[in-house]
């Protein structure tokens, strides 16, 4: 079985049916106790980092969800799942996250330039992915085109945990794996087969 987190942010139902298109149950859950019994855990969101911390902190997610990642159960963040994992943010101020990897997440520059046009932000749409072997990836080619949408990127201080990388006007980290915990800027569920893949890897570990 596979717990995913509704703490009133994000698209749940379609990490669900991403899930369960791939063979796996998945239960949406906004019961931190069963958050702590789950066997695998997902942390999807999509919005602004404050908000994402003050409802998991109101819906008494954040100890359940340490404890949970303490075990060596796998884990997965999506989006702003992801950038939650990091210490802090400087989304409308600063912000302090889960601190599960130590780093911040930041704004992408406005004049950023590709060939010599500006680039928009948010970074909206499909772009490639430079990954290292880690078992999210199993069957996942080099430069696999990936969905993604947002205007704020991390920077994990720990180079070793950078999962994969892309380019958009600079390399940025686009995922993040140490031990159980792994987690992905892009998402898998709007990432056709290439994210199916991934996302049936997860329910394997």
């Amino acid at each position: 079985m596979i717990t995913i987190i509704d703490y009133g942010m994000g698209n749940l139902r379609s990490v669900q049916k991403g899930f369960e298109k791939v063979g796996y149950t998945a239960q949406v859950t906004d019961d931190p106790r069963v958050v702590e019994k789950a066997e695998r855990l997902v942390l999807p969101g999509v919005g602004a980092f404050r908000d994402c911390m003050d409802n998991l902190r109101d819906g008494g997610f954040i100890e359940p969800i340490h404890q949970f990642i303490a075990t060596g159960r796998p884990f997965l963040g999506i989006c702003l799942g992801f950038q939650v994992l990091l210490g802090e943010s400087e989304e409308f101020g600063s912000h302090q996250g889960l601190g599960i990897f130590p780093g911040k997440v930041t704004r992408f520059a406005e004049d950023m330039q590709l060939d010599g046009e500006t680039l928009k932000v948010p970074h909206m749409g499909w772009n490639r992915i430079q990954h290292r072997d880690i078992p999210l990836f199993k069957g996942v080619a080099q430069d696999s085109f990936v969905y993604f949408v947002h205007s704020y990127y991390v920077q994990p201080e720990d180079s070793t945990v950078v999962a994969a990388t892309t380019d958009y006007g600079i390399e940025f980290c686009s995922a993040i794996c140490r031990d159980n915990v792994m987690a992905t800027q892009f998402h898998p569920e709007k990432s056709q087969q290439v994210g199916l893949t991934m996302l049936k890897n997860f329910g394997e570990l």
